[in-house]
């Protein structure tokens, strides 16, 4: 005999879609619409479904500006993954001026998944003027698999006047940085002598650099 699973009502909304059912229509506009329903599991079914129709990468970013539920904020970030394209990318891109860190760490996840597309915004967030989005931008290369990722860290090394922003960089070099790097860090270290953490932290970088 089959026993019934009972699921109570204030956990439904943390459960996989799988154990949740669909009521609405499920073509694009019937989906548009159910974005707009007070549940909150008929709206991640519209979430989810919408991930097969690219024109609605406006609205699911949208909806992310409200920055929704817990639930709904993953679906909406795995539906626009499943997307990509240029739209998403610089809704993506302009996520990381949000005050919520659920936002900035879901684009940052966003952008790492595209390395080709947003490889062409790299240089523009590493001049950004502010030095957050400078260090959000060498957080997208901790893990964006891109071929230039050692060329643009050296960069902020040689220019960047930002300690955190340095600091950053000299960290992601101590994984991918060569050894023809060495001498940009040992001039680091010079130009900033007197701040120990940064002194350490290129000391580090060169040791596993060596060490490879």
């Amino acid at each position: 005999m089959a026993i019934k699973q009972y699921i109570k009502v204030e956990d439904r909304e943390h459960l996989p879609l799988e154990h949740e059912s669909r009521n609405n229509r499920r073509n694009y506009s019937g989906l548009c619409e159910q974005l707009s329903s007070e549940e909150v599991t008929e709206r991640r079914w519209a979430i989810r479904d919408l991930s097969g129709y690219p024109e609605s990468a406006p609205d699911l970013l949208k909806l992310l500006e409200s920055n929704p539920c817990l639930a709904e904020r993953e679906a909406l970030f795995d539906s626009l993954q499943l997307i990509g394209g240029e739209t998403v990318i610089k809704g993506a891109l302009q996520l990381l001026h949000s005050e919520y860190a659920g936002l900035r760490n879901g684009a940052i996840e966003i952008l790492q998944s595209k390395p080709d597309m947003t490889g062409e915004h790299i240089e523009e967030l590493l001049t950004d003027s502010d030095s957050d989005i400078r260090i959000f931008a060498i957080d997208i290369l901790q893990k964006l698999p891109h071929e230039k990722t050692p060329e643009w860290l050296i960069g902020v090394i040689k220019y960047d006047k930002h300690i955190n922003v340095l600091a950053s960089a000299v960290d992601r070099l101590a994984e991918v940085g060569t050894k023809e790097m060495i001498p940009e860090l040992e001039g680091l270290k010079q130009k900033f002598n007197e701040e120990s953490y940064l002194c350490f932290a290129i000391d580090l970088a060169i040791t596993r650099i060596q060490g490879d």
